[in-house]
């Protein structure tokens, strides 16, 4: 067996010891708070960028782009993975998670404007987000660095999933969808690691969020007001 598998057991058994107990309110049913959908990305602690230690607290789905889309016989729908919590939990928050430097970003916009040759898995995943990543390719400033369209797509993709939460007739208007942008490139000010919100139900202008969420507004920041 591989030492390092061996190593993750012996944490899991650490995790075990300390969680014996705080499974003890959500064994037969589950009420989080939010779910989030998350880039795969091993830099992205999912739960842990939260500060939550709690199960049952964040129903956290991943894959690559935090893609909310997913492509049926009738067209494009909402994914199962992002409905189920809003459909049988009772969780009212969505929030999309994007990062600075995002892999999958960076592939698409390569497919986009150079042409990729992928694995048809990968493949799946680009096709499913070019669409909505190409007008932002197309509307991107001049003389931008590699890193700097990067990160402005990052947010861009974030809208784009957002819009197609905020749009679908499966997602009840009760459910509050934000978008966000978690950062460990020092791309956006504040500290590594930190959450910055781009985008609350559609709205991403950074004046009219910070009006209307005095709250959060040092967390309300943006790259890129298209």
């Amino acid at each position: 067996m591989h030492p390092r598998f061996v190593e993750l057991l012996e944490r899991n058994s650490d995790h075990a010891s300390e969680y014996q107990s705080r499974f003890d309110a959500v064994q037969d049913s589950q009420h989080p708070d939010a779910v989030t959908v998350c880039c795969s990305d091993s830099r992205v602690l999912q739960d842990h960028i939260w500060g939550n230690d709690d199960p049952g607290r964040i129903f956290t789905c991943s894959n690559i782009g935090n893609r909310v889309v997913q492509r049926t016989e009738t067209g494009d729908v909402v994914s199962g993975d992002v409905l189920y919590p809003v459909e049988h939990t009772g969780t009212e928050i969505a929030v999309v998670v994007g990062h600075t430097g995002c892999g999958a970003v960076t592939a698409t916009y390569d497919d986009l404007t150079d042409g990729l040759s992928e694995p048809a898995g990968i493949e799946h995943c680009l096709d499913l987000l070019g669409p909505g990543l190409e007008p932002g390719v197309e509307a991107l400033p001049a003389d931008l660095s590699r890193d700097e369209v990067i990160n402005r797509l990052v947010e861009y993709n974030v809208d784009r999933q957002v819009d197609a939460l905020v749009e679908s007739d499966d997602v009840p208007p009760n459910v509050d969808v934000i978008g966000v942008v978690y950062d460990f490139q020092d791309v956006y000010s504040g500290s590594r690691g930190e959450i910055h919100v781009v985008n609350v139900g559609g709205e991403t202008s950074v004046e009219t969020l910070r009006d209307e969420h005095p709250e959060i507004e040092s967390r309300i920041e943006r790259l890129w007001e298209y």
